[in-house]
């Protein structure tokens, strides 16, 4: 059982009518960037809880996170009536594989999320060792609609600072704009569309590849990944797929 302690709101953000984040003040023990920690209410007399994943970097202080109300949802929609100054219990401990301790060496990092799975990969961009160890980091971010592209001006000053290391790709799959993607992510992996977005190939022996989101995402990229020669990344048998699965 996971170990809770207090929290304190120091600031709230509304995206969009679904999409919201949390800044928390807590002493929780040291995480590596990538992950995620439970949060946890008392609602009507249980402990509601659930995992999100650090959006700050383990330098950064407060602690953020990302979620997406759930209108059935016993703890987002008491997450969202939160403010500035309400309590809310954390997990001391965090938890998780998507972390750069575990992937072994490569040139290049891909960073593939579908909504609130982009979380996990802020957290590793806003660290110095991922720009040490990969000469280019590709962020992909897929969502429905325009809107829901959230945390844009922090891409813009990661693309800014690393210029021509970082290339940030959007997919958006039910809105024609300007700029995006409108198809999914493992389709843009199987006709080749991601690899010329990015400009670099993406083959096992030269990319590492990190996914978190929608649990068919997940799943469907994977596949077409192992299809086309990677492997997935294990303690005990290294490859160059890691996901993570706590939807």
């Amino acid at each position: 059982m996971a170990k809770f302690i207090d929290g304190k709101i120091v600031a709230k953000k509304k995206w969009t009518d679904k999409l919201f984040s949390l800044q928390v003040e807590a002493k929780v023990d040291p995480f590596e960037a990538g992950q995620f920690a439970k949060l946890a209410l008392d609602i009507d007399g249980d402990l509601v809880s659930h995992p999100y994943s650090f959006v700050n970097a383990p330098h950064q202080n407060p602690l953020e996170f990302y979620f997406t109300l759930v209108p059935s949802g016993l703890l987002t929609t008491q997450l969202v009536k939160l403010d500035q100054g309400d309590s809310i219990l954390i997990s001391r401990h965090a938890s998780g594989f998507l972390r750069l301790s575990e992937l072994p060496q490569a040139k290049y990092l891909w960073l593939l999320s579908t909504g609130t799975g982009i979380g996990p990969f802020l957290s590793i961009l806003n660290t110095k060792e991922s720009w040490r160890r990969f000469d280019r980091i590709i962020l992909v971010h897929a969502v429905r609609y325009e809107d829901d592209l959230t945390y844009r001006e922090s891409i813009s000053k990661l693309l800014t600072e690393y210029g021509e290391q970082f290339r940030y790709i959007p997919f958006v799959s039910r809105a024609i704009t300007s700029f995006a993607l409108q198809m999914r992510i493992p389709q843009s992996i199987e006709e080749g569309l991601l690899e010329a977005h990015a400009g670099i190939p993406l083959l096992p022996e030269s990319s590492q590849i990190m996914i978190c989101g929608n649990p068919n995402m997940v799943k469907d990229t994977t596949e077409i990944l192992l299809s086309k020669g990677f492997k997935k990344n294990k303690r005990k048998e290294k490859g160059q797929v890691t996901v993570e699965n706590y939807w």
